[in-house]
C-alpha cells in the first residue's frame, strides 16, 4: 500500500489501516497479558506508548510503506513479550524491567529519602492517602508506592476496622453474585448455569408486587440475596439530574 492515487482509493486504504490497526492494538493485551492493562509498569507505559505512535502512524502515514510499519509492530510486541518472560524467571530482571516498590511511610514517619530520590511530593502522598480514605497522617503506619503508581497502606492497629473475626462472629459461606437481568433482559445463560429458571424468578418478582417487564437490573447476591432495580424507582426527588 502506498500515498497518492485517486482520493476514493487513499480513503479505503485509510479505512482499511484503521480496522488492521484496531485488530491488532486489541490483539496485542492479550499476548501480553492483563496485566498491561490492569497494573501498568514502566514495561508497560512505554511499550504502550511506542504500540500507539505505531498503530496511529500505521492508520493515517499513509506516506510509509504499510509493511514496515506492521513490521515494527510485530518486533515491539515480540520484544515486549521476551522481557516479559524474562522478568517472570529473574527477579533482578523484573526489577529492572517493571521497578519495584518504594517505602513512603514506616512506623508512621514519612521516609523524605526516599520520596525525594522518586521525585515524589507530599502533595502526591496526601492525594493518594485521600484516595484511600485517609485523610489523617497520623493513622498510617507503612505506605508503599507500587510499581503501578499507586500507593498501599497499612493503617496502625488503632485505627483498623475490626472484623467478624476480631469480635467472634462465624462468617456464612460466600458466592459469585449471578447476574439474572440486564437491562431488562433475561440472562437465560446465567440461570441456566445456576439451576435457576425463569418461573422461579417470576415467582420472586411476584412476592414483591412486580413483573419481568418492572425490571431493569437483577442480581443474586454474594449471600444468595436477590436485588432487584426497577424501572420506575419511586425517587421524586432525585440528587443529580442529567
Amino acid at each position: 500500500m502506498g500515498g497518492g492515487g485517486h482520493p476514493f482509493m487513499t480513503y479505503t486504504e485509510i479505512l482499511l489501516r484503521s480496522i488492521l490497526a484496531v485488530t491488532i492494538l486489541l490483539l496485542i493485551p492479550r499476548i501480553l497479558g492483563k496485566q498491561t492493562v490492569t497494573n501498568m509498569t514502566f514495561h508497560d507505559f512505554v511499550t504502550t506508548i511506542t504500540l500507539g505512535s505505531i498503530a496511529a502512524n500505521l492508520t493515517f502515514n499513509i506516506s510509509l510503506k504499510f509493511t514496515y510499519e506492521l513490521t515494527a509492530l510485530v518486533l515491539i510486541t515480540s520484544l515486549s513479550f521476551l522481557l516479559s518472560v524474562a522478568a517472570l524467571k529473574s527477579r533482578k530482571m523484573r526489577s529492572w524491567i517493571s521497578g519495584s516498590p518504594t517505602v513512603l511511610i514506616e512506623g508512621g514517619k514519612v521516609l523524605e529519602d526516599n520520596m525525594r530520590k522518586i521525585r515524589y511530593t507530599m502533595d502526591s502522598l496526601d492525594q493518594s492517602l485521600r484516595e484511600e480514605g485517609v485523610f489523617n497522617l497520623e493513622e498510617v503506619e507503612y505506605a508503599v508506592l507500587e510499581n503501578n503508581g499507586k500507593v498501599s497502606i497499612l493503617k496502625k492497629e488503632g485505627y483498623q476496622l475490626a472484623t467478624k473475626q476480631d469480635i467472634g462472629l462465624v462468617g456464612r459461606a460466600q458466592s459469585f453474585p449471578i447476574e439474572l437481568i440486564m437491562d431488562g433482559e433475561i440472562v437465560d445463560d446465567n440461570l441456566e448455569r445456576h439451576g435457576l429458571t425463569r418461573n422461579w424468578l417470576e415467582h420472586e418478582l411476584s412476592q414483591r408486587g412486580k413483573t419481568l417487564s418492572d425490571v431493569f437490573y437483577a442480581v443474586r447476591g454474594t449471600q444468595q440475596q436477590l436485588v432487584f432495580d426497577y424501572y420506575k424507582d419511586d425517587i421524586y426527588n432525585p440528587m443529580d439530574k442529567e
